[in-house]
């Protein structure tokens, strides 16, 4: 049964930190939701197995792994079963979202700690993105629209679409000669504003590539910044996937999973094989086995986490703000300016299926908006002071139309 909670007042209130989502390394059920009493939850082992005999990566599921998570917990601190919510719990979540703040968790190396499972945390000052809670929204209507057509979840979806204000025809004003986009927004999803790709400056870039501890890392960003390949994609090369001669790596594209090789630079390559030399006799050799390693021992296959915080160092030390998906954009932007290089080919790299997702970055960056204006402001002032004055009539009085005009005295 609910608690006496208002929207506003559980807006307000910290959720306990209780249940996880297990990885469980086995190809049939990757990821498993643990309630906080240590069981699986079946709604959501149902809901995963659809999504991976759908053709969903292991990576999918534990983000909407990661959504149903916290959704669940909300759940769980009202005392609400999850086949018996109600738009009203729905409103509540996201608007905790909004307004609540992301929560202060404890440490990695704390969490597994005695008495630390199911402490509620403090909240943050940060709220969630717009992109974050969007995504939420979409994964939880999935969710529940999974279940109400295989009849095992409420009869109406929690999380419904908009209602139209306009009475009428649905789509009455649509041009016939434009794709028809049949379905409608949720009616708690957030609008998330267009974002401009950001890019990395070079000698912001230099500074973190001068920041960098070992020619892995350096090999990694050179890679990175040079193929505009994404992070996980990188990470997916294996020690056959490289062709020094060709300058080509082959990466496992995220969506499709398709091997796709890669042109990269000269100086990636030549990191490459100097930190090869280091780990030569420490690592396993063989076509398949993974081109990328921890650098401490137990050696292990490299994954997203550790990248990302080995990014997030060299970030530090620099005093930047980049992140790792920045250098996608980066290398998407260097291309996309190259006049002798045709947008085809940077959406081919890039692994686009659309032009107009590559169309964006033709956009000007706003570091170099801001340096033109700025050149532009400075021109005119010079060609304002070297403009000749012209003389006055005789009947005016000079030093009153300096005076009048803000110019020196004379």
């Amino acid at each position: 049964m609910r608690n006496d909670f208002g929207p506003w007042d559980f807006a307000k209130t910290a959720v306990p930190q209780v249940g996880r989502l297990l990885a469980t390394g086995d190809v049939f059920e990757p990821y498993r939701l643990l309630s906080p009493g240590g069981e699986a939850v079946a709604g959501v082992s149902a809901f995963f197995a659809d999504l991976l005999a759908s053709g969903r990566s292991e990576a999918t599921l534990r983000s909407y792994g990661m959504d149903l998570l916290r959704w669940f917990r909300f759940l769980w601190a009202l005392g609400v079963v999850w086949d018996r919510a109600t738009r009203e719990e729905a409103r509540d979540f996201c608007l905790s979202l909004q307004v609540g703040g992301k929560p202060l968790r404890l440490h990695w190396r704390k969490q597994g700690q005695a008495g630390a499972e199911g402490l509620p945390t403090l909240l943050g000052e940060d709220s969630y993105a717009p992109s974050v809670r969007a995504h939420s929204e979409t994964v939880l209507r999935s969710f529940y629209e999974y279940h109400r057509e295989a009849a095992t979840g409420p009869i109406m979806n929690p999380f419904p679409l908009d209602r139209s204000r306009r009475a009428g025809r649905a789509n009455a004003h649509h041009n016939p000669m434009e794709a028809h986009i049949g379905a409608r927004a949720g009616l708690y999803r957030p609008r998330v504003p267009a974002r401009v790709p950001r890019a990395v400056p070079d000698e912001v870039f230099n500074e973190i590539f001068a920041r960098l501890a070992s020619n892995r890392d350096r090999a990694l960003v050179a890679f990175y910044v040079s193929t505009g390949a994404r992070a996980s994609e990188l990470l997916s090369v294996s020690q056959g996937g490289v062709d020094p001669g060709r300058q080509l790596v082959t990466v496992v594209r995220k969506g499709t999973r398709a091997a796709q090789e890669l042109p990269a630079s000269v100086d990636a390559f030549v990191w490459l094989r100097l930190y090869q030399v280091e780990v030569e006799d420490l690592v396993p050799k063989g076509r398949r086995q993974p081109l990328w390693w921890t650098l401490r021992r137990p050696f292990r296959p490299l994954n997203y986490q550790a990248a990302h915080r080995m990014f997030e160092r060299a970030n530090r030390l620099a005093g930047s703000s980049a992140t790792l998906h920045a250098l996608r954009h980066t290398a998407a932007y260097r291309m996309a300016e190259d006049p002798e290089l045709p947008l085809t080919d940077v959406a081919w790299v890039l692994g686009h299926a659309q032009l107009s997702t590559t169309q964006v970055y033709l956009t000007p960056r706003k570091e170099d908006v801001i340096r033109r204006v700025l050149a532009h402001h400075a021109d005119q002032v010079r060609r304002t002071a070297e403009r000749p004055v012209p003389a006055p009539a005789p009947s005016y009085d000079q030093q009153a139309l300096d005076v009048l005009f803000g110019r020196p005295t004379r």
